[in-house]
């Protein structure tokens, strides 16, 4: 069963997903500003999108969604390669540790 999220009527539908990778860094949040509430009265209705800027980063941001700007196709893909050759690299490490094991478990 796929997980399912449903927007109160009368909210407008965000522009961004979970996990969209932005200029800001990798959305890991969400959260709406309903018209009658008093956060919208303070800060104005709308989606609020939480930003994690590095994956080994201990702060978020939080935006506005006109704050928000996508990468560029090209960005997006020099982004998800150098992390697919960061990864290659780490399960390369991974593999010589476990050459490096005495005894037969090993050997595979």
């Amino acid at each position: 069963m796929q997980p399912t999220i449903t927007i109160p009527h009368g909210w407008k539908y965000p522009c961004f997903t979970l996990r969209q990778r932005a200029e800001q860094g990798l959305i890991i949040g969400i959260k709406y500003y309903p018209s009658d509430s008093l956060l919208a009265y303070e800060y104005g209705e709308g989606w609020r999108y939480i930003v994690m800027p590095d994956i080994n980063s201990i702060d978020e941001g939080n935006h506005l969604e006109n704050e928000i700007k996508l990468l560029t196709p090209q960005e997006l893909r020099a982004e998800i390669q150098a992390e697919i050759e960061k990864c290659l690299r780490q399960l390369e490490l991974l593999k010589y540790e476990l050459k490096a094991i005495p005894g037969g478990l090993a050997d595979g």
